[in-house]
């Protein structure tokens, strides 16, 4: 490979790590499970990807972050979220004395 096309790939593959954000999803047990998205993708995949995962209804989950929550229609760069950032994912609760 010659010097120009291993310092293209490298430029590209640097793009689409600023493209996209690693962000980690916790639990109210301590489970973590990790998604790597674009910036510009809406919040409810990774939502929708969660509960999925988990086999819980979307309903019952709150996300929040930087412990306000979070709307379907967020972007991790609307929300200023970095690679690495988490996110809570608590159930609803419902009852109790």
């Amino acid at each position: 490979m010659s010097q120009a096309s291993q310092t293209s790939q490298s430029e590209e593959t640097k793009k689409a790590q600023e493209e996209h954000v690693t962000l980690k999803v916790k639990s109210q047990d301590g489970n973590e499970i990790f998604f790597k998205i674009k910036k510009s993708t809406q919040l409810k995949k990774l939502m929708e990807a969660y509960c999925s995962r988990n086999g819980v209804n979307p309903t019952t989950v709150r996300f929040l972050f930087d412990g306000e929550r979070i709307q379907e229609t967020s972007t991790p760069v609307s929300l200023g979220m970095e690679d690495g950032d988490e996110i809570d994912a608590m159930v609803e609760q419902t009852g109790g004395i």
